[in-house]
Order: structure tokens, then sequence, then C-alpha cells
């Protein structure tokens, strides 16, 4: 069989690969009789080379949870009845064709959650769908708590927010990490397997890896740690571009060939000297300046940042400004610095264009009901989807989707959003557990795990550190009446063909291919983007290449396309017409005025930041046994001379307030944080509903309480929350 590494009486070997998290590591799943029973470490995967996190090694537990929602739930007065597929699709379609002819498309709404990214075929069905409906409909995407910054930064700079570029592993020298704890997190907006490697590399040939972050975090503890104070990453950066102007150590000419704004830039960065910004960063003056001057040395540097850079205040200036040092420094599109990955497109560069300036022309057309929020990559921000529910008017919601989402714990504001999900008319969420969001829906339809079904890791493609290709069959049945996403969207679809000239299209195209003999479903796209793209086999035009079939019967572990990525690409990641990198845009200006501008509130002298663990992915995992060994719990950490100034002891529970909200978590004391911050895990915050019962005795707090869903504390350009750096005060009882 295909894909089997060895076969006994009904005992298989599958070969795979875990979708937990971005590195996408090579798995071997023991399946008998169709059940998955374990999960190890491919050894033979090219990248990952035996790796798996403990996560991935307990996914098993997930999909066999007894806990597991696997027939169609139907909400009653106390609590909730298992229906017949037929009976629940039957009264969601009825009760949406009423809602959508009494108040039209723009009362209709979808979240889609984080893992969602992780299936092709969800992304493809969740997008045909509520798009299908009406360009009226409202979209949500976890995005809008992780991504969006990084994402506008990329438009504001390429014309796209599909160029994301990302550092050059397997070849830096200097490798400065910011708001990101990859020890822990294995990567994000990167592809690379075996990261914590990858980096003890560069410091054994001779390099260094520098950790800018409030945390001595796991990865930091591992190399050079700098520590910041929260939120005041665009200080630093400014001041980095600073000392690179004023000491000449930037190529003007080599710059000037390939962006516009240069003046612009220097302007704006003047005032932002190391002595300045020490007083904002806690960052010594001599530091910042023997930093500028390496990372402009060094022939092989970058910058990386993550979600610590995105989710502060000015999430996007920060993300612009990475780009920007990296720019200025002369590491950007270079071996070693910070690089474009592809999908290896013929005509790449008029694909960007076209796709850049259909982008470009949604976010200035499209805007948010409730605070004008412009539509990046065709959402709206999550933050704002409880007041789109609750505020009347055109196009308020009325029926929402929720898929792979638990956004009453992941939005800021939960508690707005649970009372909010009471109101609808009509809530509906595919999922396989009774979360917090699920349990306050009317109808729960049970999902496929990602070993439940087929695969190609479409999303993190343009970000694999190394140039790769892997797909997967199932390796699993359906546990119960579980379905696909993209299945349950088909039957949607059906039901309300009359609703929509683009589900009559693709309902004609599914008939018009079944008679070609072609299965239709979302597999086709992918097969043709595999075909199409770097390594394909052009439809048969390069003998040999690449398709989806090829890949799982023939290179089941994968098949590397290159060993490292392009350089010298910069143009076809552009999509402006000129080719041409843009640095001068008002938005950056305003925010660049306000930086020095907003005020701490005194009565608030603290900042919270959030942090990964290394047994949790945000909410969804809470419910192992394996990853919940030793009566674990949430804990927060501060800094002992906090603890010492407030008579706070290890482990005791403090209150945490904020302008916006209150609650209680126990801490740790630590010197591993700098003073006047509090660092606490989100996705904590079960509270017994019903469902994952692991999950509720383990409880906690959702740190989201802490943070605001007023639409003058979301992000003006791209629509993100504002969870990192939010001032607090902690008191002990």
């Amino acid at each position: 069989m295909a894909g089997s590494v060895e076969q006994n009486t009904g005992v298989e070997h599958k070969i795979t690969f875990c979708r937990i998290c971005e590195p996408l590591c090579g798995m071997i799943a023991t399946v008998e009789d169709g059940t998955l029973v374990a999960l190890r470490p491919d050894k033979d995967h090219p990248l990952s080379s035996g790796f798996a996190c403990q996560k991935g090694i307990a996914f098993t537990e997930v999909v066999n949870d007894p806990d597991r929602v696997t027939v169609p739930l139907r909400r009653t007065g106390d609590g909730f009845e298992p229906v017949s597929w037929d009976e629940a699709l039957a009264d969601i379609t009825t009760r949406l064709s009423t809602i959508l002819r009494d108040h039209g498309s723009g009362s209709v709404g979808w979240y889609f959650g984080n893992p969602g990214a992780f299936s092709y075929a969800h992304v493809l069905s969740a997008l045909g769908f509520i798009k299908g409906l009406g360009r009226r409909t409202h979209f949500f995407t976890a995005s809008s708590q992780d991504t969006n910054s990084r994402l506008m930064a990329s438009q504001l700079l390429y014309g796209t927010p599909i160029s994301v570029p990302i550092p050059d592993l397997t070849r830096t020298e200097l490798l400065v990490v910011m708001g990101a704890n990859p020890v822990v997190s294995h990567g994000s907006f990167l592809t690379a397997p075996r990261i914590k490697d990858r980096m003890h590399d560069i410091v054994k040939g001779g390099g260094r890896v520098v950790v800018i972050d409030p945390r001595r975090s796991e990865t930091a503890a591992q190399f050079e740690w700098c520590g910041i104070v929260p939120d005041t990453d665009s200080h630093l950066l400014l001041s980095l571009l600073q000392v690179m102007f004023a000491e000449g150590l930037v190529d003007v000419g080599q710059i000037a060939a390939h962006a516009d704004g240069l003046d612009w830039l220097r302007t704006q960065a003047a005032p932002f000297t190391p002595e300045v910004t020490q007083a904002f960063t806690g960052i010594d003056a001599d530091v910042v300046r023997a930093l500028a001057r390496d990372l402009a040395a060094t022939p092989r540097a970058a910058i990386y940042g993550r979600l610590g850079t995105c989710a502060g205040r000015y999430g996007t200036l920060t993300s612009y400004l990475i780009d920007v040092v990296n720019l200025v420094a002369g590491n950007l599109d270079k071996p070693g610095g910070s690089v474009f990955g592809s999908l290896g497109l013929p005509g790449q560069r008029l694909v960007n264009v076209m796709m850049g300036a259909f982008l470009r022309r949604a976010y200035r057309r499209k805007r948010s009901r409730i605070g004008g929020f412009r539509a990046l990559i065709g959402s709206e921000p999550a933050a704002v989807m409880a007041k789109e529910i609750l505020t009347p008017g055109q196009r308020q919601i009325r029926a929402l989707f929720v898929s792979a989402g638990n956004p009453v714990l992941s939005v800021p504001n939960g508690s707005e959003l649970e009372n909010a999900l009471e109101s609808l008319d009509l809530a509906v969420a595919l999922d396989f557990y009774l979360t917090e969001t699920t349990s306050r829906c009317d109808y729960i339809l049970p999902v496929t795990t990602m070993y439940e079904r087929d695969d190609f890791p479409l999303t993190f493609q343009a970000f694999q550190a190394t140039p790769f290709r892997q797909a997967t069959e199932a390796v699993a049945k359906p546990v119960g009446q579980s379905r696909q996403e993209w299945e349950i969207v088909g039957e949607l679809m059906r039901g309300l063909r009359g609703h929509s000239p683009v589900f009559r299209a693709v309902a004609a195209t599914g008939k018009a291919l079944n008679l070609l003999g072609i299965e239709a479903g979302p597999r086709v796209v992918a097969d043709g983007i595999i075909r199409f793209t770097g390594g394909g086999n052009r439809f048969g035009l390069r003998p040999g290449g690449l398709t989806f079939g090829r890949l799982t019967d023939r290179h089941p572990h994968g098949k590397v396309l290159a060993p490292h990525l392009k350089t010298g690409v910069l143009k076809q990641a552009i999509s402006y017409p000129r080719g041409r990198i843009q640095l001068m845009h008002n938005d950056i200006t305003a925010e660049i005025a306000m930086l020095s501008q907003g005020a701490h509130p005194g009565e608030f002298p603290l900042r919270m930041i959030g942090m990964r663990e290394a047994r949790s992915e945000n909410s969804w995992m809470h419910n192992s046994p394996l990853l919940m060994r030793g009566d674990r719990r949430q804990y927060g950490l501060i800094n002992f001379d906090d603890a010492a100034a407030l008579h706070i002891d290890d482990g005791q529970e403090v209150q945490v307030s904020s302008p916006y909200g209150q609650i209680s978590v126990p801490v740790t004391v630590t010197k591993d944080i700098v003073p006047g911050v509090i660092a606490v895990p989100h996705g904590w915050g079960h509270k017994g509903t019903g469902g994952w019962r692991l999950a509720n005795e383990a409880g906690g707090a959702n740190v989201n309480q802490l943070t605001s869903s007023d639409p003058d504390d979301v992000e003006s350009m791209s629509g993100m929350a504002w969870l990192t750096g939010v001032p607090v005060r902690i008191d002990a009882p």
C-alpha cells in the first residue's frame, strides 16, 4: 500500500505528517483496522529527521478522545441532543434561507480558526461558501489575533500581503529573533522542522543568535538574551536605522536601486537615537549601536519577528520596520539574510502584480460596519465580531458559522462574545469538541481530525525555509459520523443554491467533472496547484514532475526541491507595477508620530504579555492526558523585584486588572522576565460548560479578558487585536 512502511495482519504503519503547527513534522501512524492507535516521528523525513514534539505524539489522544463530538448535536434548553446529519443540515439550510431572504447576505458571518489553515480543503471550502453567498457577508479569521499586522506590512512595502520574507536559516551568520519563541512554537510564518537545531547550527558555525524579548523564554535561555520593555520594538528598530544612517553604514546606491522613499525614511528615523529610545525600551544605547553595526557588517544576517512584534499597539509599524532594517542593513533578498519563498509559478511576477492589485483594491473599498476597518485579505477584525452581532442596523450578523476556532477564549473581551452568540438567530460550529464557544451554538457538526483526511499544506508553501513538497492520504477512518469540512460545506451549498449563482455554478462544475470521470472536490484544486508550481509536472509538459498522487505514492516522506531558497527574486515578490519597494506611507508617518505620545496609565503600572507553552496549542489541546499530566495548571510569571514590592509569594494567586477587565491567576516568581511585566499564557479559561472534562477541570483564566474590543483599541491599519503590552495592575489577596 502506498505510504505504508510495513504491514501485518490488520496493522499498518502509514507515512504522513503532523499539522498542529508550522514545521509539519513527518510522522508514522500506526493504524489497526482503520483506527489510529499510535504516532511516532518519521526518521526518514528529509527535514524533521525523526523529530516530533510532545503535542504531535499526544495527538492520538485527541483522535480517540472519549469527549470528542462524533455525531451531530443540536442544542436543547439544557444541553445537546444527537440528531441525524439529514435533520441537522435540513434545519440549518431552512433557517439560513429565511435569514438570507429577510436580511440579505450581510446578515451571515464565518469565523475561521487557526487549525483551519492547516487543511487546504477547509480553507477553500470556507472561503467558497462565505464569499459565494455575496460580497456583503462577514469573514473573520484568527489572523486578526496573530498575523494581520505582518501581512499589512508586506502590503505596504511590496504591494501584496502574501510576500512575506523569512530568515534564511541554513545560511545566516547572525539571527536576531524578536518577540518569538521558536523553541516552543517551532516557528511561525516560517516552516522549518528542527528549528532549534538549525539555530544551534548557526552558533556552531561561529555565528550568533540574539533573542530580544521581555522574557528569557525557552529560546532566549539557549542563546543571547536582550530584555526589552513590551511593545517598544518599534523604538528599537528605529534607533537601529538611526545608527546605520548616522554612521554611514548604508549602501544608499544599492537600496535606491530597489526602493523609493529612502530620504523620507532617514528623516523619520533621525530623532530616534539610542539614547532617546533607551528610556522606552530599557536597552542600553551602547548595546543598540553594537547591534546596528553587527547587522550592517555581517555578510549574512537577518531579523525575524513574530507574534510578540505583531500583537502590540504598533504591530504593523514594527513588522514594517523589521523588513526595513533588513533592507537598509543590506540583508533583504540575500543569501543568509531575509529571503522570499515562492510557489514557483510560471510568470510569478505577473501573478503577483495581478493578485496584489486585486487585494489592494479590496482593502481600499471594503470597510467593516463597526469601526470602519479595511478588509485585509478579505477579512474583518475578529475583535469587533461581538459588536457586529449586537449592533442593530444594515448587515447586522444574525447567523454565524465557527470552524476550528474557540474565539470566546481567543478574541478580546470573550464574555462579550459569549453574550453575543446567545443573541444570534442561528449559530453553527464545525468542530470536534464542546468548547466555551461551541457550547453557545445551535448545532455542533462533527469534523474529522488531520489524520482522517488527505492533505497538502497549501498555506505554508511560501514559508518553507527549504523548498519542499509533501502530501498525504487519510491514514485512519473518520471516527463516528465525522465529516470533512468541505463535505459539510458542499451540502450547505446544495441546500442554498437558490440564494447564490456561485453555488449553482459549483454544482454544475461538479456534475461536469463527474461526467469526465473526475471526482469533484477541493483535491482537484490542490492537485492542479502541485502540478503547476515548482517541481510539478505542468500537466504533462514536465514528465516525472509532481502531482498529488505522485507525492503520496512515490514520495510519501516528501520531496526537497532545492537545498536553499532562491535569492535575487525581489522584483518577483513585489506587486507594484514598477517592481520597487515603497517605503513612504502616510499611515507609517502617523504611527511613528504616535510612538512618543502614548502615556502609560499610572494606575496600571505594569504591562501584560502573552507566552507560549510547550504543552499547549492555543486552547484546544488541554483535554489530552499526556499533555496535562502532573496536575498541570496555568501560571503567570512575574519578576522577583516586583513580587517583593507587592509582597507576593511564589505560587500565590493574584488579581490582575487592566482598564478593560480582571482575572485571577497563580504566579511563578522568576528572574527570567524584565521588571514591570507579567506574562500570562493564553488559551485557558475553560469553564465547565460540558464536553472536554479534563480541560474543564484545569480551568484557568482567560487572559483576553484583560484586553479591549473597543474599535479604538484595535490596530487601525490591519485590524489586529491588541494582546501584548497591555497596562495592568497586580493586587495580592
